[in-house]
């Protein structure tokens, strides 16, 4: 079997415009197959790890917290394939390395696991949280691996509150594009917004857990799911025409993420688009293009998507569009289009309605998180629409009519929050 997985695109769109409309929408759905066999030999695949504790001072009390994050860790490491190159490190006011006690990665084998579990048992919780300064020290470790798989865990349970937003950000913005931070929050006095933008930059995942007892099930998962990536730093090749403009590119499953900001320049009509490590999976993608009106039955290229692996090219798809008189054509909305749609603005709905409920504002809280509600209802998305129900009581989830709960649990706020961007794909958007 190749060590590289096989890539397909397929591309969902209306293509019919109105005479004079410019605006073309399209769902890019990117899947890699026959990945596992190999990343789960090694063969071929190099990776590096960093695991990230936070042992400030909070992950004391109560006392479980921090003895669940070493056993977290020390599953993690566990769950390491020989050979790949790790660290552990420890952080609080500073960053400090557990192991190796020399700043490099070192592999994995039988002899380097039993001594990090036995560095990991050794923690002790004291100091502050300087988030920025652990990311710059893993930005550091990674710096001797430039290639494959490079990923790392974070881990806090709380805000950073021992160096400024500023350094946050600077140490944020020099380690992406370095490697991929999946971030775990551990309990309720940690920022949701402030964990999402590392995750976010750094093309993570975020989760709350919201009991330590879980951590260990995730850390395995988190590493699991690593170790599973065959090929690093895969990228969304779009051409645009001459006079079109490319007005965005959004990730919409797993999850929603943006990536129009993080466009890196090819040549005058084409960009890259950062998509991280792959496996064997499946993601959605939802690109827009604004072309110059054209006359009736005429057809164009709107855009060239083109999956690059490095230099190479492993597959791509046309956006298209073609003008048309007849009504029925050009106001079809393709239902993928419109189930993701439907899910960013879920997401963005969520976020404004907790944000106004927490200012104070109800009326508003009221009406974004019942629009949110109807949202979550119309797409499917069971799960979000679960998390919702402990916010809010739900009247009619069709129309959105919901009440603000006046006792909210703190966990269940945080939750509904940090997963407001997890997307499903529903029969609905299936087209």
């Amino acid at each position: 079997m190749s060590e590289q997985p096989d890539f397909s695109i397929r591309i969902d769109q209306n293509k019919y415009l109105p005479q004079g409309g410019q605006e073309v929408h399209a769902v890019v759905t990117v899947e890699s197959t026959g990945a596992p066999v190999a990343a789960a030999t090694g063969a071929g695949t190099s990776a590096a790890e960093v695991i990230i504790i936070d042992t400030s001072g909070s992950m004391d009390y109560p006392r479980n917290k921090m003895i669940s994050a070493i056993k977290a860790a020390q599953a993690a490491v566990d769950t390491l394939r020989d050979g790949v190159n790790f660290a552990i490190v420890s952080g609080s006011s500073r960053a400090t390395m557990v192991y190796p006690r020399a700043e490099e990665l070192i592999p994995a084998n039988a002899q380097t696991r039993a001594e990090a579990k036995d560095a990991l048992s050794r923690l002790k919780a004291t100091g502050g949280t300087a988030m920025g300064a652990w990311l710059t020290l893993a930005g550091r470790l990674f710096a001797g691996h430039p290639d494959g798989i490079r990923h790392a865990i974070l881990l806090t349970d709380g805000k950073n509150q021992h160096e400024s937003p500023e350094q946050l950000d600077a140490a944020v913005a020099q380690a992406v594009g370095r490697f991929v931070c999946d971030c775990r929050g551990v309990g309720t006095d940690w920022e949701v917004a402030e964990l999402r933008k590392v995750a976010s930059a750094l093309l993570g995942s975020l989760d709350m857990v919201a009991s330590p007892e879980a951590l260990e099930a995730d850390f395995r998962a988190m590493t699991e799911a690593a170790m599973g990536k065959a090929v690093a730093d895969v990228a969304l090749r779009v051409w645009t025409p001459q006079y079109a403009k490319l007005r965005f590119v959004k990730q919409v499953l797993p999850s929603v993420e943006d990536l129009t900001g993080r466009r890196a320049d090819v040549d005058e009509r084409s960009g890259d688009y950062p998509l991280g490590a792959w496996g064997s999976e499946s993601r959605d993608y939802h690109v827009c293009v604004e072309v110059p009106a054209g006359e009736v039955g005429r057809e164009m290229r709107a855009a060239w998507i083109k999956l690059m692996l490095g230099d190479q090219v492993v597959a791509s798809g046309n956006v298209l569009a073609e003008w048309t008189d007849d009504e029925a054509q050009s106001t079809r909305i393709n239902p993928k289009v419109a189930h993701y749609t439907g899910q960013a603005e879920l997401a963005e709905n969520i976020q404004a309605g907790l944000q106004a409920r927490k200012d104070g504002d109800l009326d508003t809280a009221t009406a974004r998180l019942g629009r949110a509600v109807a949202l979550a209802h119309q797409s499917g998305n069971e799960a979000i629409a679960s998390l919702l129900g402990k916010v809010v009581d739900v009247d009619d989830p069709a129309t959105g009519r919901v009440r603000i709960r006046k006792d909210v649990d703190k966990a269940d706020e945080m939750s509904l929050d940090t997963r407001s961007t997890k997307t499903v794909r529903t029969r609905r958007s299936e087209g």
